[in-house]
């Protein structure tokens, strides 16, 4: 298995497609700050668009995805400082459409979000940027990211198509293909000339690529740094260097990121005392497991358990 796809299995995404937008220039929607462990998506189908977020502004055209990885409060507009028109909202199929009766270059554009369970948060805040924009309606010489731009339009219609029609299990359809969009447009985002800092920009440097793999395949194991340079065929000082330079973050810090996420996964069965989820995730002493936990859930592990399941624990 692949690194994003081991990621992607330990990382549970369910999307939801919500809103159809058709408006005529001048628009603007405004959204607040998600909740937790929501990540807002815009695709842009037809006509452009601005995203403010922040300070910052991002010109938006037919064929780009933007995903609010941390959920902040952003805004979309057409770009004419106009006072915009009011909006009508009416309930088609399984989706609510939003449209005005503006003129000029009309925008079509699907919203939605894509959720993550709380444990996921964490690596969603150190290794992916907080507006994720990728451009699938640009060419490119690059063969494989060209294909990977066509599957994302042709998800995006799949899901355009869906949207508009009464069909017999189109809500579990459009989710779905709301739910494959969150890995494509990270696969995207991967074969972009310059990937954001974090996991997406190691597509670019294969030469970590074993250490990536040897902490996915093998998570209890006692990985070094030495041991996973090694891995690399190359220095433990420049295996450390580019992980702080591609990923922002140290081997080390990924690695406990990962055993973190697992064992909040697995502290949800039942069948799992937390020795077991401890040594699952290659912690031998169950107090060096219990304060790693706390330190990176801010919870015990009992703790955990008992919000997420309602059990109670033995251990605290």
């Amino acid at each position: 298995m692949d690194w994003l796809s081991h990621l992607l299995d330990i990382m549970r995404v369910k999307g939801r497609l919500e809103v159809r937008c058709l408006y005529g220039s001048p628009w603007r929607v405004n959204y607040e700050q998600s909740s937790a462990g929501e990540m807002p998506f815009h695709v842009i189908v037809s006509g452009s668009a601005v995203l403010e977020d922040g300070n910052a502004r991002h010109p938006l055209q037919a064929g780009d995805v933007v995903m609010l990885s941390y959920g902040s409060a952003h805004a979309l507009h057409d770009g004419s400082g106009k006072d915009p028109l009011n909006a009508r909202k009416r309930d088609v199929s399984n989706i609510i459409v939003s449209e005005n009766r503006g003129s000029g270059e009309r925008l079509e554009m699907l919203c939605g979000r894509f959720v993550v369970d709380p444990q996921h948060e964490r690596l969603i805040r150190n290794y992916l940027p907080s507006a994720l924009i990728v451009r699938a309606g640009v060419g490119s010489t690059d063969g494989s990211a060209t294909d990977t731009a066509a599957k994302v339009i042709g998800l995006v219609g799949l899901m355009r198509g869906e949207s508009a029609i009464d069909g017999l299990g189109g809500l579990a359809m459009l989710n779905g293909l709301s739910s494959a969009l969150f890995a494509l447009v990270l696969r995207l985002a991967s074969e972009s000339e310059a990937p954001p800092v974090g996991l997406l920009s190691l597509a670019g440097h294969p030469r970590l690529a074993p250490a990536l793999m040897a902490m996915f395949d093998q998570p209890a194991f006692p990985w070094t740094l030495p041991a996973l340079a090694e891995r690399c065929n190359m220095s433990r000082a420049t295996l450390a260097r580019h992980f702080q330079e591609k990923v922002g973050r140290s081997a080390s810090d990924l690695l406990t990121d990962i055993r973190m996420t697992m064992a909040a996964g697995a502290l949800r069965k039942p069948s799992m005392s937390t020795d077991a989820v401890a040594e699952l995730v290659g912690y031998q002493s169950i107090a060096a497991f219990r304060r790693a936990f706390k330190d990176h859930m801010g919870h015990t592990p009992a703790e955990w358990r008992r919000m997420e399941t309602g059990m109670p624990e033995e251990d605290s």
